[in-house]
């Protein structure tokens, strides 16, 4: 089972780990992974290329464990408010259609958000 974990920081969506392989099918085969790996390489050049702005990421293979997080999405970090809004857009959107998804993969992937200040 692959678990999401989704960081807001006062209501606004800012990042987000993953970790575990979903096991929907053998490595190589499994369109669920290739999905996640797909949406999440996704929202890291969209922030990093289209909107310019700095984003974090560690990719570990050993643990299957992915942590993405972008300071442009948060007022004390980007003034701009429309490139706030964006990053923050992207990592929103994440989570609704990971929650979509978990409607009918709910044994492959858990979806879950905390309010975490960003560290």
């Amino acid at each position: 089972m692959t678990k999401i974990i989704f960081y807001k920081s006062n209501g606004t969506f800012y990042g987000f780990e993953e970790q575990g392989h979903t096991g929907y099918a053998d490595a190589g085969e499994d369109i669920l992974c290739s999905a996640l790996s797909a949406m999440t390489m996704l929202i890291i050049n969209t922030v990093e290329v289209a909107y310019a702005s700095d984003v974090e990421y560690d990719i570990s293979e050993d643990d299957t464990k992915i942590t993405v997080r972008s300071k442009a999405a948060l007022p004390e970090y980007e003034e701009d408010e429309r490139k706030r809004y964006a990053v923050s857009g992207l990592f929103m959107s994440y989570f609704y259609q990971l929650n979509d998804m978990v409607e009918e993969y709910y044994k492959f992937l858990e979806v879950d958000v905390i309010e975490k200040d960003y560290e």
